[in-house]
């Protein structure tokens, strides 16, 4: 990847500036990059604190994922599909999808290596048949290839917009329309780099939204994604307002206390990579989900 430096960054460390280039860069792992070498200004080696200058070129060369031996494990997984291609698994709040350094084992990943031997290998060994991910703490859908044909098909429809991912949610507040959509550029947060937030250079992100019951304080909703960015939804919902209950990063100091952010991938579907029919499958709201709807139903 080549970037040239516009006014807007000159003057600025080389390592801020590559990590405001892809959320998905951190920049300890931009400053890594930089130490081995992956990074060249101008043809040259530089070092982490190197001060941009104005038409600065910018020369990244994104390293391959890191080998990790995924160690499969036992898992007793809720499979909705599987055929030769694809499998469709509901992912349990609390599960990280998928292995990184200091965090190999009890994963999605280590659980669907125990279940099936044949994932596609074109995320690396980190991520083996992996198309898309859903936080740690959100529940529900994760559509995985089994194989780099399907792999490939999968993304294209993911990059088209032509999948369907519905999400269930209780966000804080009283929306007091009936639907919307939410237009919006997604970046990291200069402030704190775990953290997305709306950012005016940011990845195009859209999210619509319809109200299924109004519980006093709070909202069930339905959130629909027309793309996929990091902590979409959670990030745009806290944008206008109605952040997630639970939800320890994006929430209100005050909120709810189940462990994470309520918010559960309910609807999935897609063209089948090879037969090309739409499948969709749906996925029951989990028990502490029901329970907190219930309980919210009673105090309103």
């Amino acid at each position: 990847m080549e970037h040239t430096i516009s006014e807007t960054h000159a003057g600025d460390r080389i390592d801020k500036v590559i990590s405001t280039l892809d959320p998905e860069w951190s920049r300890s792992q931009v400053q890594q990059w930089i130490k081995d070498g992956h990074v060249l200004v101008n043809g040259e080696k530089v070092k982490t604190n190197y001060k941009c200058s104005l038409n600065d070129t910018l020369e990244i060369i994104v390293p391959d994922p890191e080998d990790l031996d995924v160690i499969p494990e036992e898992m007793d997984l809720e499979i909705f599909y599987e055929d030769k291609d694809v499998l469709v698994v509901n992912k349990p709040k609390g599960m990280v999808v998928h292995p990184a350094p200091g965090h190999a084992t009890g994963t999605l990943v280590n659980g669907l290596m125990a279940h099936c031997k044949d994932l596609s290998g074109i995320n690396g060994v980190l991520r083996p048949g992996i198309v898309h991910r859903i936080d740690k703490d959100t529940s529900g859908l994760l559509m995985v290839a089994k194989n780099d044909f399907a792999h490939e098909s999968l993304v294209n429809q993911l990059v088209a917009k032509t999948v369907t991912r519905k999400y269930k949610a209780i966000v804080h507040g009283a929306i007091p329309h009936d639907f919307g959509t939410i237009d919006a550029p997604l970046g990291r947060d200069t402030r704190d780099r775990q953290s997305m937030t709306v950012v005016d250079n940011g990845k195009h992100a859209v999210t619509h939204f319809n109200v299924i019951e109004r519980l006093k304080d709070f909202t069930f909703v339905e959130c629909q994604l027309e793309t996929g960015r990091t902590h979409q939804i959670r990030v745009h919902m806290k944008y206008i307002g109605y952040p997630l209950a639970g939800d320890p990063k994006y929430g209100p100091k005050k909120t709810l206390d189940i462990g994470g952010q309520a918010l559960h991938a309910g609807v999935l579907g897609f063209n089948h990579p090879r037969t090309e029919e739409y499948i969709e499958f749906e996925a029951p709201l989990p028990a502490y989900f029901e329970e907190l709807l219930n309980d919210l139903r009673e105090n309103h």
